[in-house]
Parts: structure tokens; C-alpha cells; sequence
């Protein structure tokens, strides 16, 4: 018990001073790992299993909440596609440029051309991470970064499978017998309750249909949880499930980003060659990306957006590197570089991230593109003709938004980020629009349409308010704004910061409850 001790206090430690320092808990625990090995302290036993739980149930939640729409827009396979080959060129080019100036040995263009592959994919687990921590997985900039890594890790898969020693077999057919058995699932879940029993049932269906089937089969088993989170994602509690998992997913996730920090123990040799790949292969990434969202038809900030959260390096790189070592490819040293390299990208580009709204306004002098080009789901929003706007068509912004339309008579426009939020809302009759509410462009049409005079914060994430509450300082809104707030000090930092009205969900859940006890009866 004395090495799970000290490496959940250390890993408890090292994510508060990076909650501190207002950077990604994640960072932490990649450090926490960074530490651990440098001081020579093992993984215990079993912490392998704990991150491999934590990656399999974060993929069976992606397909929880994934729209597999998202995979046939041009902008996610064709990005994919083109990405992947210029990454290929770029990352062999970058690695052979280092041998010819004698930083490191290169045996062959199989190496150049391995190398160059394994380093081509973005990191499934920071990205989905990154999005949740902002609530942004159903935006449109999410979807389309989740749809490019999903297709990433099919053509990993892909690589592996074909590649290995033991190829699927004829017993690979017998997992069409998940789709009936699904079929069953599906009915169960509707019965089932909202407690622990829910919980235990997503991990069983992660991890059972999902994860050992396939593997049992020879085929990967994370894509099996993936898949397996597909086919539940059009249930109607899909949404709850992946909810009710969120808790267990995360703290499971915290084993993987300390295995990758204690995995690595390099020399200063593989560390700065790491290095060099970060610095010279993450930038022309994210510009391969925002060049690719543009080309595409998506917006400046959506295409930078997506760009950001997919400038690392996967972890299905090391497992490709440790393919490459296991048939005699690769050196053992170009597994520990890209695990480093792994590592590194991952602090970097969280970051990168914690800051990204402040890049998207830095990069304003970008060419803005014609509106007629874009995407119908990225072109500008304009909330003329509405009295009232609703940020956030949740539980609280749909309530809020029937309220207002039912018992106020104003004319309201709500936006959300969510494609599939929005999607149900039409056809219940909504007025409502796809949006991302930290668009500056959004606030700027907002103020000079003129007519809407009260706006309404009712978004998840608290820090998604207060940059929206930011954007309307800055446009000059005048009318009145009302907010939700979760805990107390949110509900200051919002009251201080020229809120009209501040409402704290669970305050105001007991007020109006106990309203409805002193009614009289009838």
C-alpha cells in the first residue's frame, strides 16, 4: 500500500499546483509521473490495468456522445486523409534532416517512414479531455476534432491488426452477435436505475461486448468500446450514462498520464531529440490543421479551435514505436524519443489549450473567408428580431427559454454548441440556433442588430459564462444580463462583475420547492 499511497498523494499534489497555476489538472499528473520516475519509484501493480480501464471507458463514452454523421463531412475525412500524409512527409523529412546533422542514427527510409507515421496522430485522450473540461465535445469544433481522431485510430488499428503476428481470424465474423445483443442492452437500460446500477452497467458494456470481445478476436479492444459506445449513443439515456461515468472515467484516466511520465527514463541525448520533434513538428501541425479547416470551409476560430486541441502527439504513437521495436523496425531509443516527445506535446498542448481563446484573437489578421464558402453550420449568427437570447439550451435554458416565450410573450433565440441538443430542440419547435457563445464575431452581430435587450448565461461551464460576460463588456451591451452559477463563489465573481442577476441552481431548486409546499392544496 506504501507506493499506491505515495504515488496518489504526489499525483494529488502536483494536479492542485497546476489547478494553481490555472493549467489543466492533466499537466500535473503527467509532472507527478515525470517525478516519480526520475526518483526511481515503480508503477504499482495493477496501475497498468487501472490506465488501461481509464482509456477504454473514456472511448466508450466519446461514442456515447458522438454524432458518427460527423464522419462523413468533408472537413473531418478529408483533413484526416491529407493531414496524415503531409505529417508522414514532414515527420520522415524532420528525422532523416537529424541524422544528416549526426543528432541521431537513422537506419533506412523504414525508419524515416515508421517514425514519420507514429507521430501523425493527436492524442484521443488529452483531446476529449481538453473538450470536456470545456464542455465543448458537442460544438461543432469537437465533433469535427473527435470525427478526425476517430478516423486517426481506425487507421491505427488498421496498421496494427494488418501487421501483427496473429491476425484477426475467422472468429473476428462472430462479432456481428454484439448488434442483437445490443439490441437487448438498449431495452435493459431503459429499465434500469440512476444510481450505482447505471454506472455498473456502462462499465460492463465497455468493457465486456466492448473491450475483451474484440480483443478475444484479435482486434483491438479500445475500438471495441468505441464502437460499443456508437451503438448506444442514439439511446435516449446515453447521455445520462456517459454522465454518470464521468467521475469514475476521470479518476481512472489520472493512472494513463502517470504512466506515461513514469514510463520514460531518457538520457539528455533522447530528451532534447524530443524535444527538437516538438518544436519543430507541433507548429507545422496546428498550421496543417487551420490550413485544412479553412480549405474545407470552416471558419478562422472553429478551424484554430480544432487545431489546437489536435497539436500533440497520441498514444498511439508509442504503440506503433513499440510495434516498430518488436519487428526489428526501430531502435529501442526511438521508442523511449517518441514517448517523451508523447509527453511533452500533451504539456504543451495543454497549455497551448488553457490559453486558446486568447490565440484565436491574436490571430485575428487571418484572411476572413466569404460567408457564401462556409459551412452552413459555421457561418455567423444573427440574433436580429429577438428580444432575449438564451446562451446554453440545457435543462435550465430550455426552462428558462419556455418561460420567457409562454409567460413573457418576447420573442427568443436560443444557442447552443451542441449539434444534437439543437437538433432535438427544432423539432420540438424551438427557436433555436447552432453557436458557440465565445465567439467574438457572434457578440459583435449581437450588439449592432440592436434588438435584443436582455441575455441570459444558462451555459454548463462557469468559465464559459465569464468569457461571454467579457464579450458583451467589450461590444458595449447595454440591456440586462442574468446568469447561473453552481457554487457561491461563482455567484460573487459574476454579481461583481455587473450580472443583473445572479441565480444559484441548487438555491433556487430549494426555493422553489419549498414555494411549492406552501401552496395551498388544489
Amino acid at each position: 500500500m506504501d507506493d499506491i499511497a505515495l504515488t496518489l498523494i504526489v499525483a494529488a499534489a502536483f494536479g492542485t499546483i497546476a489547478h494553481l497555476l490555472r493549467v489543466p489538472a492533466l499537466v500535473g499528473f503527467l509532472a507527478a509521473g515525470f517525478v516519480l520516475g526520475a526518483a526511481n519509484v515503480a508503477p504499482f501493480v495493477g496501475l497498468d490495468r487501472i490506465a488501461e480501464i481509464g482509456v477504454v471507458l473514456l472511448l466508450f463514452t466519446i461514442g456515447l456522445k458522438f454524432d458518427i454523421r460527423a464522419l462523413l463531412r468533408p472537413e473531418a475525412y478529408g483533413t484526416t486523409v491529407i493531414h496524415m500524409v503531409l505529417s508522414v512527409l514532414v515527420g520522415a523529412g524532420t528525422v532523416g534532416l537529424a541524422g544528416v546533422i549526426g543528432f541521431t542514427s537513422v537506419d533506412g527510409w523504414r525508419t524515416l517512414a515508421l517514425v514519420g507515421f507514429a507521430l501523425s496522430f493527436s492524442s484521443t485522450v488529452l483531446c476529449v479531455k481538453v473538450l470536456e473540461d470545456r464542455s465543448d465535445d458537442g460544438s461543432l469544433y469537437g465533433q469535427t476534432a473527435i470525427a478526425i481522431l476517430v478516423i486517426q485510430d481506425v487507421a491505427a488499428v488498421v496498421f496494427i491488426t494488418v501487421n501483427a503476428d496473429d491476425p484477426p481470424g475467422p472468429w473476428a465474423l462472430v462479432l456481428v452477435l454484439v448488434i442483437p445483443l445490443v439490441w437487448l442492452m438498449r431495452r435493459l437500460l431503459t429499465l434500469i436505475g440512476h444510481g450505482e446500477l447505471l454506472v455498473l452497467f456502462g462499465v460492463v458494456m465497455a468493457l465486456g461486448p466492448g473491450y475483451f470481445a474484440f480483443e478475444a478476436v484479435g482486434i483491438k479492444g479500445d475500438l471495441g468500446a468505441l464502437v460499443m459506445g456508437l451503438l448506444f449513443a442514439t439511446h435516449p439515456r446515453a447521455i445520462e450514462m456517459s454522465k454518470a461515468l464521468f467521475s469514475v472515467k476521470e479518476l481512472f484516466l489520472i493512472g494513463f498520464f502517470l504512466l506515461i511520465g513514469m514510463g520514460a527514463s531518457p538520457t539528455w541525448a533522447d530528451a532534447g531529440l524530443a524535444l527538437a520533434l516538438c518544436v519543430v513538428l507541433l507548429p507545422l501541425t496546428f498550421i496543417g490543421y487551420v490550413w485544412l479547416g479553412r480549405l474545407f470551409g470552416l471558419r478562422n476560430r472553429t478551424a484554430i479551435r480544432t487545431g489546437l486541441v489536435l497539436s500533440n502527439f497520441s498514444e498511439f504513437s508509442i504503440i506503433v514505436a513499440a510495434f516498430g521495436v518488436s519487428s526489428a523496425l526501430l531502435t529501442e531509443r526511438w521508442l523511449t524519443v517518441v514517448a517523451i516527445a508523447v509527453a511533452l506535446s500533451m504539456v504543451l498542448s495543454s497549455v497551448a489549450n488553457s490559453h486558446g481563446l486568447r490565440l484565436i484573437t491574436a490571430l485575428t489578421w487571418l484572411p476572413a473567408q466569404q460567408i457564401s464558402k462556409l459551412r452552413p453550420s459555421d457561418r455567423p449568427i444573427d440574433t436580429s428580431g429577438s428580444d432575449v437570447v438564451v446562451l446554453g439550451m440545457g435543462r435550465v435554458g430550455r426552462a428558462a427559454y419556455e418561460r420567457l416565450v409562454n409567460e413573457g410573450g418576447l420573442r427568443v433565440l436560443g444557442i447552443d454548441n451542441d449539434h444534437a441538443v439543437i437538433s432535438r430542440l427544432e423539432a420540438d419547435g424551438l427557436n433555436v440556433l447552432e453557436g458557440d457563445a465565445t465567439d467574438l464575431e457572434f457578440w459583435s452581430r449581437l450588439v449592432s442588430g440592436g434588438f435584443v435587450k436582455t441575455v441570459v448565461l444558462a451555459m454548463a461551464f462557469h468559465g464559459s459564462n465569464t468569457f461571454a460576460l467579457d464579450r458583451l463588456h467589450e461590444a458595449g451591451f447595454d440591456g440586462r444580463v442574468v446568469a447561473v452559477a453552481q457554487h457561491p463563489d461563482q455567484v460573487e465573481h459574476l454579481a461583481a462583475n455587473g450580472v443583473n442577476g445572479v441565480l444559484n441552481i441548487y438555491e433556487g431548486a430549494g426555493h422553489t420547492l419549498a414555494g411549492l409546499a406552501m401552496e395551498p392544496d388544489g
